[in-house]
């Protein structure tokens, strides 16, 4: 009957009393509360009554690391923690780090050497770099996106795979920006930490208009989506669904029903979008589009962060794309869901490699593990979402180029194609060549230096333009994808 609040405010209460918390700190001869700066007033107030004389009471905390003041944290409970006992309590500084660099942690003890009240302590490691951290300025958070995504593609033409490069962020919408700009320009990610891919309002929205002209009668997807028009309320969606359902034909009903007051012409589009659906002429996976076509002047009004949810909807629009039918991907998205944002963004690459975007928390301490499982979840997915693909009929999508090999690769134009073909020809041998993501690059030396060094790995003396190169690393075969807007 009681929430995470009621639960601590109770346990306040009780142990205000003298006898019961006595009795209740007796019961334990060691109590240990991990990260203790990032806990309230109340919180340590509990725990001062349960063990008012310190004894076998012991915090962890950095003073350095209080980041959670927005859920009524405060830094004063770890500040003030030795002075509220007597003796003061014993202080142990746990200052060696294990993941950082030298360099790094000297910036970072330059900063918190500015703090005006904090315990004392300087960060050192044993692991040593040539490389220093680098404070940049941008103009806009626009600016932002495009300097990492420049930075990333620029580590990656001299050698860095995206799985070796991350981007880490406060809270889970701070990524916004980056995922425009990444999806932009085709680079894949993976994002930990946030919602959900599907527990998204606008992802749950276009789910719903897929689900209802599949299923006219599915009474809670037609609810969600008749609310998204101005003008339809509970009542009105209500009444709606209730007449539909008399019907033989639902979509011909809702059809002839008058528009509601105050829906103007959104209702009309709304009907003529469903008819549409329904009869499936645009095809699939057209149909996905066509909805977030409709969808789209209701996301900008709904939201004030459209241009970043349009970015999910375009990827949600990727994954639908590789399953032959809507009700095939309907049934499979429900069974077996993308965990995070960007999980599945499209057909897999073959050399499955990935920038990662995490939130701070879920990048240390157990949110790591986290991390690793989420990884090894979305391998098994990805495994699944291959064999899938592979044994899917592929009529109607663009042809994959992927020689010798039964997975399939990126699909890729007949231009490509043929370039490819003709290079492994050169090559004299049979060449596993497959076309990945475009991964625009801004630094033509860089881009080149790729392809020389792509034209050497099969064999091929030619160097012919393109806007970028790179070789898939796999331990079983080589790869060259050649990749572009303009191929010669």
């Amino acid at each position: 009957m009681l929430d995470y609040d009621d639960l601590l405010l109770y346990w306040a209460q009780m142990v205000g009393e003298t006898v019961i918390a006595e009795d209740i700190g007796s019961r334990f001869d060691h109590v240990l509360v991990d990260e203790y700066q990032d806990t309230n007033r109340l919180q340590a107030s509990i725990l001062l009554a349960l063990k008012p004389q310190g004894r076998g009471l012991t915090v962890v905390g950095d003073d350095a690391q209080s980041i959670y003041s927005f859920r009524a944290a405060t830094v004063r409970n770890i500040l003030d923690f030795p002075a509220a006992f007597s003796p003061a309590a014993n202080i142990v500084t746990l200052d060696r780090n294990y993941r950082s660099t030298q360099p790094i942690l000297a910036a970072a003890n330059a900063v918190i050497d500015l703090a005006s009240e904090r315990f004392t302590k300087n960060l050192w490691t044993e692991r040593q770099s040539s490389e220093r951290p680098r404070l940049v300025t941008v103009r806009d958070e626009a600016e932002q996106a495009r300097y990492v995504a420049d930075m990333v593609l620029d580590n990656r033409e001299e050698g860095l795979t995206l799985k070796q490069q991350a981007v880490l962020f406060r809270a889970s919408h701070h990524s916004g920006p980056l995922e425009v700009e990444l999806t932009r320009r085709n680079i894949p990610f993976v994002k930990f930490g946030g919602l959900k891919f599907l527990d998204s309002a606008h992802v749950k929205d276009m789910l719903a208009a897929l689900r209802f002209a599949q299923n006219p009668r599915d009474r809670v997807a037609g609810f969600r989506l008749m609310q998204i028009l101005p003008g339809v309320g509970p009542s009105t969606a209500q009444k709606t669904l209730d007449l539909m359902a008399e019907d033989a034909s639902p979509i011909s009903a809702l059809a002839a029903m008058p528009a509601p007051a105050r829906s103007g012409e959104d209702w009309t589009t709304f009907v003529s979008v469903l008819q549409e659906l329904k009869t499936g002429k645009a095809g699939w996976p057209a149909e996905i589009g066509l909805a977030r076509q409709w969808y789209a002047p209701h996301l900008e009004r709904l939201h004030e962060d459209a241009a970043t949810r349009q970015a999910d909807l375009l990827q949600l629009e990727q994954i639908a794309g590789g399953y032959a039918s809507r009700e095939r991907f309907l049934t499979e998205l429900t069974l077996d869901p993308p965990d995070a944002t960007s999980d599945q963004a499209g057909v897999p690459l073959l050399d499955e490699d990935y920038l990662i975007l995490s939130t701070i928390h879920s990048a240390k301490g157990r949110g790591m593990d986290e991390g690793l499982h989420a990884e090894r979840r979305r391998r098994l997915h990805t495994e699944r979402s291959r064999r899938r693909h592979h044994c899917r009929n592929r009529r109607g999508t663009p042809p994959a180029l992927c020689r010798h090999d039964a997975r399939p690769g990126r699909p890729c134009s007949r231009r490509a194609a043929t370039l490819l073909h003709l290079r492994a020809e050169l090559a004299g041998r049979p060449a596993r060549l497959c076309l990945a993501q475009p991964l625009h690059s801004r630094d033509p030396a860089a881009v080149l230096r790729g392809l020389q060094l792509a034209a050497g790995e099969i064999g091929g003396r030619s160097s012919p333009s393109a806007a970028g190169a790179h070789r898939c690393r796999r331990p079983h075969a080589r790869h060259v994808a050649i990749t572009g807007s303009s191929l010669e």
